[in-house]
């Protein structure tokens, strides 16, 4: 399964770099407003591990704020298109989140991931060596699809099990089949604090330029959660 995703997102490199980024408003006015709050907008100094970065938007942000990143994704067009971004601002690697990560204890005071965990079927690997690599001070702050959006496709309408759902999407014309698993909503809390103290949930609402953009489904997503964000404090 780790290869379809990696595939999908080979695929979707180019439309991430070009389009996603800047035209998405799941993207643009629904998600990433509410993780930028979460987050200090002055970073200097500060070690930010963006953990799953895509066509790296999110990277250049951070180092906009002052952190000094290390970005990763398992899909090398993506990190190749990161890479295009952020120059030589940032160490880009290609990186599977689900095995040891090639970083020391304490090595970051932030680890940043959007959008990006739930292709994992076991993430408990991947918050314990989150843990690991946080500082005793630093936070994780990611984002996953909400529980009640993606019961909505399940085959097997199972909510309490993680399920592999194979979604279709069509962008910029072009359809790609994209595998994630979908969790239950206590599985998502517990897991986490299993190894983190939450902080803060937040299910983010569109903004007044969705609205504006896309009125119906503004209105749909005021009265249907359709992300996640957790922000969580190192409990080591």
């Amino acid at each position: 399964m780790k290869n379809r995703i990696e595939a999908a997102f080979n695929q979707l490199a180019e439309i991430y770099e070009h389009s996603v980024d800047t035209a998405s408003l799941f993207n643009t006015e629904l998600e990433r407003p509410a993780m930028l709050k979460c987050l200090p907008n002055n970073l200097n100094n500060m070690q930010v591990l963006d953990a799953g970065c895509a066509a790296g938007w999110y990277t250049n942000e951070l180092v906009g704020r002052g952190a000094k990143v290390v970005a990763t994704d398992l899909s090398p067009k993506m990190v190749e298109a990161a890479k295009r971004r952020v120059g030589s601002k940032v160490e880009v690697r290609c990186l599977d989140l689900s095995v040891d990560l090639p970083f020391t204890d304490n090595s970051f005071d932030i680890i940043l991931s959007s959008l990006a965990l739930h292709y994992l079927e076991d993430w408990r690997k991947t918050f314990a060596e989150f843990q690991r690599i946080l500082k005793p001070s630093g936070f994780l702050l990611f984002s996953v699809h909400h529980p009640f959006m993606d019961i909505q496709l399940s085959q097997n309408g199972e909510y309490y099990l993680t399920e592999l759902i194979i979604d279709q999407w069509n962008k910029n014309g072009q359809k790609v089949e994209v595998p994630f698993y979908r969790r239950p909503l206590q599985s998502v809390i517990n897991d986490t604090l299993a190894y983190f103290t939450i902080e803060k949930i937040t299910e983010p609402q569109p903004t007044t330029v969705f609205k504006r953009k896309s009125p119906e489904k503004y209105e749909k997503l005021m009265s249907n959660p359709h992300f996640l964000i957790v922000k969580a404090v190192n409990n080591k």
